[in-house]
């Protein structure tokens, strides 16, 4: 059986990480898996990192990082896979929605010869609000990814640690890891499991966030939107034709021309729109071009805990 490192991006999870790191030792203990717990905390403002900290005194498996600010949870994610020392990679929330109890489920997935296995949810446990920005996200990502997998993507993912040599210069302050996943493999499975209803705190992320979320990524992992400026362009300049046409048939057939401001004035801001939001477009990739070349990076660690130097080599 392979070794795994199981990491966790933690924001405001005070109250569910103790509970969390017990049943993953409870979980892998059943199957014989020797592992550690990487969890990346990404400056909530709460106590969790001195939970993290207990942790890694109690049980030399766990690893911590804390961020020196906020940079989200795929840069978390990203800043501990590259911490993680063991052969397979796990990936968990800390809300305890993803059963660590699942994770077997995901290693059976992986050695029938997947390179990537999602942990797909039998149920969404999340209000009708949420699931309807989920779904439009997955949308976005199956843009962004170029692959039907993108319906089953979720925060229950496996994958062997080599794989992520296929973005280890990544350096953007844009993050989307399931995205750069595919920059090493397209061989993607899923298995169902189960989602369990969140029973302490608030989900970090609201409509206004995952909808961020989706415009992030196809801005920023696909030329989709510019694609479709490009279509609706075309379109509207075939409508402009098609009224010049229709302007000069009139003239030619009744010797007048096409009375009324509200005609012209409906025309000048269908036109008008059109453009601004096609520059907007083009806008969104100029700043994320703008940002590329500042060389920001995907995070800063402030604190480390458990990490020993042979870990960092």
């Amino acid at each position: 059986m392979p070794t795994l490192s199981i990491v966790i991006p933690v924001y405001r999870a005070e109250a569910t990480l103790r509970e969390l790191h017990r049943r993953i030792e409870a979980a892998l203990a059943l199957e014989g898996l020797e592992f550690e717990i990487v969890f990346v905390e990404d400056c909530g403002g709460d106590r969790s990192w001195e939970v993290v900290q207990e942790l890694a005194k109690q049980d030399g498996r766990v690893k911590g990082l804390r961020m020196s600010r906020n940079y989200g949870q795929h840069s978390a994610l990203l800043c501990g896979i590259r911490a993680a020392s063991h052969e397979v990679i796990v990936t968990l929330d800390d809300d305890l929605q993803n059963p660590p109890e699942e994770i077997p489920k995901l290693l059976a997935k992986l050695a029938e010869g997947y390179d990537m296995v999602y942990g797909t949810r039998e149920r969404e446990r999340h209000g009708f609000l949420r699931d309807t920005a989920s779904r439009i996200t997955k949308w976005a990502l199956q843009s962004a990814m170029g692959a039907d997998t993108a319906r089953n993507v979720s925060p229950m993912r496996a994958f062997p640690t080599e794989l992520r040599q296929a973005f280890a210069d990544y350096r953007s302050p844009t993050v989307n890891l399931d995205v750069l996943l595919t920059w090493g493999t397209t061989r993607f499975g899923a298995v169902p499991v189960r989602h369990e209803a969140r029973r302490i705190g608030e989900s970090g992320y609201n409509l206004s966030k995952l909808i961020n979320h989706a415009v992030n990524m196809m801005t920023g992992f696909s030329t989709l939107p510019l694609r479709i400026a490009s279509v609706m362009g075309f379109v509207f300049a075939l409508f402009g034709f098609l009224i010049l046409g229709y302007v000069l048939a009139r003239y030619l057939v009744s010797g007048s021309s096409v009375p009324g401001f509200p005609f012209l004035a409906s025309i000048i801001v269908i036109f008008s729109g059109v453009q601004l939001f096609a520059l907007g477009i083009i806008g969104e990739y100029l700043a994320r071009m703008h940002f590329r070349s500042m060389d920001r990076p995907p995070y800063l660690v402030r604190e480390e805990t458990g990490i020993s130097k042979m870990d960092k080599e």
